[in-house]
C-alpha cells in the first residue's frame, strides 16, 4: 500500500541496489521481453525521424534505447540519477565514441546541467512513475526542448497499475481477470523485483487525470496515445504475452512543446 515516508532519494537507492539484478535480464540492444514486444514497437510508432535530431534519453538506466537512436542518427545524451545502472550503460556501450552517446548523472526532476532549448526530441522510457516530483520532470523536459519540440513517454499503464493490483486466479490457477484497487490513492509504494530480495523498487502512482492535466498545465499539447498491445508476430516466440490482449500494463504519450 502507499507509504508517504518513500521519495525520490529512496527510490534511487533502490535503483542502486538492484541494477545489475535487473539488468542482467535486459538485452543490451533490446531491453527485456516488455520492451521488446510492448514498448519499444510504441515508442518507435510515435517517435519521429530521429536521424541529426538531439535526442535525450531522460532516464536512460542501462542505455540500450540511447544505442537504439544512436544507430539511427540521433545525437543521443543519456541521463539517469542511478550510478549503477550509468557504470552498466558504459560498460555496454563499447562504441560510444563512434556512436556518439553521452552519458550524464542527473535526477530527471533537476536537469539544470542541461540548457534551455538543447533537444529537439526527449524520450522517457518507463520513469516518471519512479519520481516522487512529475510535474517538476515535466516542466525540465518542456525547457529543454525547442519550440516545436516532441517528447515522448512511457509509463506503468495508471489504471491497471493502482497500489493494489494483480490477476484473480481459480482454484486451478487459471488467470480469470485482472484486480486493480485503491486507485484515486495517489503515492509511493513498494513493488518487488525478486522474491529472495528483502527490498522492492518504489514506484509513485498517480491517476491517468493527474499525469494529462500536468501535461496540460506545464504547456505540452497532446498528440497521440498509444495502449501497447503484442502484434500477432510477437506472439509466437513470446507467447505468454498473449495475456496482454486481455490488459494494458503501459501507455505511451507523444506531446508537443509549441
Amino acid at each position: 500500500m502507499v507509504d508517504a515516508a518513500f521519495d525520490s532519494d529512496e527510490a534511487i537507492r533502490r535503483w542502486d541496489l538492484h541494477a545489475r539484478q535487473i539488468v542482467a535480464y535486459m538485452d543490451p540492444e533490446e531491453g527485456d521481453p516488455h520492451r521488446i514486444v510492448l514498448l519499444n514497437p510504441a515508442l518507435f510508432e510515435l517517435l519521429p525521424d530521429v536521424n541529426g535530431k538531439r535526442v535525450l534519453d531522460a532516464g536512460c538506466g542501462e542505455g540500450y534505447l540511447c544505442r537504439k537512436l544512436a544507430k539511427l542518427g540521433a545525437l543521443v545524451t543519456g541521463v539517469d540519477y542511478s550510478r549503477e545502472q550509468l557504470a552498466i550503460a558504459g560498460e555496454r556501450t563499447r562504441d560510444r565514441a563512434a556512436l556518439g552517446i553521452r552519458y550524464l548523472h542527473g535526477n530527471c526532476e533537476h536537469l539544470d546541467v542541461l540548457d534551455d532549448g538543447s533537444f529537439d526530441i526527449v524520450v522517457s522510457n518507463m520513469v516518471l512513475m519512479d519520481l516522487s516530483d512529475h510535474r517538476a520532470a515535466l516542466e525540465g523536459f518542456y525547457r529543454l526542448l525547442v519550440g516545436g519540440g516532441i517528447l515522448v513517454f512511457s509509463i506503468a499503464h495508471p489504471c491497471f497499475a493502482a497500489p493494489v493490483h494483480g490477476w484473480v486466479r481459480n482454484e486451478n490457477g487459471a488467470k480469470l481477470y485482472w484486480m486493480t484497487d485503491h486507485y484515486f490513492e495517489e503515492g509511493a509504494y513498494e513493488q518487488s523485483v525478486h522474491a529472495d530480495s528483502e527490498v522492492g523498487l518504489i514506484l509513485f502512482h498517480r491517476t491517468l487525470s493527474n499525469y494529462v492535466r500536468t501535461l496540460l498545465q506545464t504547456g505540452f499539447v497532446l498528440l497521440d496515445v498509444v495502449e501497447p498491445k503484442p502484434a500477432e508476430e510477437m506472439l509466437e516466440p513470446y507467447p505468454r504475452f498473449r495475456d496482454d490482449l486481455r490488459m494494458s500494463h503501459f501507455i505511451v504519450f507523444k506531446v508537443q512543446k509549441p
